[in-house]
Parts: C-alpha cells; sequence; structure tokens
C-alpha cells in the first residue's frame, strides 16, 4: 500500500500500524538526537578539561625556574632597611609616597624619614630587594646625585651599591662627593 494514500481507506489494523510506525520513527529520531546531545556535551568536557590540562601542564614547563640561591622567602617579607644619602655632607631628603600610586609597589616609603618598606607577598628573590631596585621604583640613577660614591652598611664599607640585597634594619649610607 502507498504512504500518500489518505487514511480513510485503511482499515482501523492499519491505521494503527502506521501511527505506531510513526511514533516509533520519531521515537528513535528523538533518541538519536538525545545521544548526540550528550556526546556533544561530553567531547566538550573532555576538549575544557584536556585542553585546560594541557595549558596547565605547558604553563609549569615554561615557567621560569628560580634557583634556591636566589631565594629570599617563599612566603612573603616585612622589612624595614634605612637609607640615607649626603651629597657633599649634606643629607637630601628621601621623598615621601616612593612606589606608591596607581601601582602599590611593594618596596617604597611612606614618609621622609629614610625607612624603605618591603612588603612582599609569597616568593621573594634577591633582585627584588636590591638598592638598585629600590632607585628603580624611584626613577633614579644611583649616580644621579654625583659619581665618586662611598657606601656603608650598619656602618662597614660596602662596594655592592647597586646590587646590595638588603636586609631588615639595615642602616644604608651613601655618600656622594
Amino acid at each position: 500500500m502507498e504512504e500518500n494514500q489518505p487514511n480513510q481507506q485503511l482499515n482501523k489494523r492499519e491505521r494503527y500500524e502506521l501511527k505506531h510506525q510513526q511514533k516509533l520513527t520519531e521515537q528513535a529520531g528523538a533518541a538519536k538526537k538525545k545521544i548526540l546531545k550528550k556526546i556533544s556535551k561530553i567531547a566538550l568536557i573532555l576538549l575544557l578539561v584536556g585542553g585546560s590540562a594541557w595549558w596547565f601542564i605547558w604553563y609549569v614547563a615554561n615557567q621560569s625556574k628560580t634557583p634556591e640561591s636566589e631565594i629570599i622567602s617563599r612566603n612573603g617579607l616585612h622589612w624595614h632597611p634605612e637609607l640615607a644619602i649626603y651629597v657633599k655632607g649634606l643629607k637630601q631628603e628621601i621623598p615621601a609616597n616612593i612606589g606608591i600610586g596607581a601601582v602599590h609597589q611593594p618596596m617604597h616609603t611612606h614618609d621622609t624619614t629614610g625607612v624603605l618598606h618591603l612588603e612582599f607577598q609569597g616568593l621573594v628573590r634577591k633582585q627584588d630587594i636590591t638598592l638598585g631596585q629600590f632607585f628603580k621604583n624611584w626613577g633614579k640613577d644611583m649616580q644621579s646625585f654625583g659619581g665618586n660614591i662611598k657606601m656603608t652598611v650598619n656602618d662597614k664599607e660596602n662596594t655592592e651599591f647597586e646590587n646590595y640585597v638588603m636586609q631588615d634594619k639595615d642602616k644604608v649610607e651613601l655618600r656622594y662627593e
């Protein structure tokens, strides 16, 4: 019997079979859509999880390794060395709020006393707390006060200058002649 013939020409049993067949076809189509939707969700989840895992592995592998000898602290620090600058015997004022502004630097000043605030969180490397880094935050070169420099740290002569790694309660003096 042809499918295009109207239902009136079919007997009751044939109409029932036709409707039953249409219902089964619709159910199979719906089940197929449901399975495809489920497979798509699983594929998307696997793609996201796999992509995230790949990115994490790539990030860890490409992260620069800091040698242990260069690490001061892994848990941050809060130190207060003092800096005094003399030019031809006259004490220079170190401005307040060096390193404080739109971006708050972990090495900064609050006032003009010469107390430097080293307030770091997390990993702290030697290069982060050098005297040169303070001058960089200040926007000055250490040579900007003069060429002939004498440096003392805790009343002992020191020639590390910009490379000096400051410690808590250090008293750093720079004398320019």
